[in-house]
Formats: structure tokens, C-alpha cells, sequence
């Protein structure tokens, strides 16, 4: 019985480190404040606040207890107090994000996906589960690092042939006073899709070659070319195109 009860001790440093992250992780106000982090790089207390929906004050709280638990840091900027994700909990989160989207596939039968769900766009680039799955497949390829959590810009991977099979040259492209890629949080699927410059070439090489189409007066993105979309994008599951 030692032997067995030494597996759920909760002093065994593992176990101490797993449940007091699933702790922290039970509450939907900072595991979405750890995911912007992540995903997006460092914020303010105030942007993050602004992001999620939420007053200063109460955020402040939930800052505060993850900045105990070491999950986030903290550095003050001038009057600002910028907060950044602890190193490795990017990948600890989209697993988990990843998971939940394969948990529902094979769930209970729920309704079938809105085709704003499927493909919209944010600001000029695309999201919902064309741009996630646009992000995984560049990250997977080696077109783009995955985000690090430190800085709000993503950084370009050594083979960028996944950007070339899209129509996009990123030598080409000029970014000017915009980045040239960054993460954003997609709020529906809460993994990254690609913003910046990057992020609407993408886009556009995609209506450009009528593989998804506007709606007009929406966000909304048409899927037109589904079984093309998912030679370029393995991972835009066929279920998903709505």
C-alpha cells in the first residue's frame, strides 16, 4: 500500500506542480488571461483587461494570485506593470485547447458549426478554424516559430515552403510601421491564428486564388474550395468546413 499511496502524496513534486496548475487553470478569467499571454506576447494590466472584458480592479486580483504562483511575471514599464506568461506554458495550454477541440469532435452530438466558426476574418486576416488551422499548419512546417510568450511579434521558421504552396512570399513583403507577423488568440478556439503583415498576405493569397470568398456586409468567410484548403492545410479537418 506504500508503494501506491506514494503515487497521489500530495507533497510528491509533481503532483504538487500539476494540481496547483489545474487549479489556477479552473477559472475562466486567468486561464484566459495566461492564453492572451502566451499567445500574444507581454500586456499591461489595463490591455488585458480591455481584451477580456473585464474592470481593472477585478483582474487585478487574478493577476495577483497567478503572479504568486509564478505563472506570470512581472515588470514594471514607466507607470506600467507589463505581465508576461511563465516559460513553457504556451505549449501546456494549446495542448490542453487542442484536447477540448478533440473532446468535442468526439462528444455528444451538438450543433453543427456556424460558418462564422469555420472561416472569419479579424481585422484583415483570417480566423475561426481556418485560421487556426492555417497557424498549425505553418508552425508544424517549419514556416513559423510558435509563439514564446515574450514579445508580441512571431518570428519566421527556417523552411518557408508552407508559405510558398499559399501564394505568399514573405521576402516580398514590406511591412512598413506593422508587424510582420504576430499570434492573435482566436476567442472562439482559443489557439493562435496569424496576424500582421503575414497574416493578410495569407488571406488574400486565399481569395485570391478562390479558395474562400467574402460575404457581403459580414465577417463572414465562404469556404469554396474545401478539399484544396485541406491539401495546403492538413490540419483543417474536413468535418470543419461547415
Amino acid at each position: 500500500m506504500s508503494g501506491v499511496s506514494s503515487w497521489v502524496d500530495p507533497e510528491n513534486r509533481v503532483v504538487a506542480a500539476v494540481t496547483a496548475l489545474a487549479a489556477e487553470l479552473a477559472d475562466p478569467l486567468r486561464l484566459t488571461a495566461l492564453q492572451l499571454l502566451a499567445a500574444e506576447g507581454p500586456h499591461t494590466s489595463s490591455q488585458l483587461a480591455d481584451a477580456i472584458g473585464v474592470t481593472a480592479s477585478r483582474l487585478g486580483n487574478h493577476l495577483a494570485r497567478l503572479r504568486e504562483k509564478n505563472l506570470v511575471t512581472v515588470e514594471r514599464t514607466g507607470r506600467h506593470s507589463v505581465y508576461r506568461a511563465a516559460p513553457g506554458l504556451g505549449g501546456v495550454l494549446a495542448a490542453l485547447a487542442d484536447y477540448a477541440r478533440g473532446a468535442d469532435a468526439v462528444g455528444p452530438p451538438h450543433r453543427a458549426p456556424s460558418p462564422a466558426d469555420v472561416a472569419h476574418t479579424c481585422y484583415d486576416h483570417a480566423a475561426g478554424r481556418l485560421g487556426v488551422s492555417a497557424f498549425a499548419t505553418l508552425v508544424e512546417r517549419g514556416a513559423l516559430r510558435p509563439p514564446d510568450g515574450l514579445g508580441d511579434e512571431l518570428a519566421l521558421g527556417p523552411d518557408p515552403g508552407a508559405f510558398t504552396e499559399l501564394g505568399v512570399d514573405p521576402a516580398a513583403l514590406v511591412p512598413g510601421r506593422r508587424k510582420l507577423a504576430t499570434a492573435c488568440l482566436d476567442r472562439t478556439h482559443r489557439l493562435p491564428h496569424l496576424g500582421g503583415v503575414l497574416g493578410k498576405a495569407v488571406l488574400d493569397a486565399l481569395l485570391d486564388r478562390g479558395l474562400v470568398r467574402r460575404v457581403e456586409g459580414s465577417r463572414v468567410l465562404t469556404v469554396a474550395a474545401p478539399d484544396e484548403l485541406v491539401r495546403l492545410l492538413p490540419a483543417f479537418d474536413p468535418a470543419d468546413r461547415g
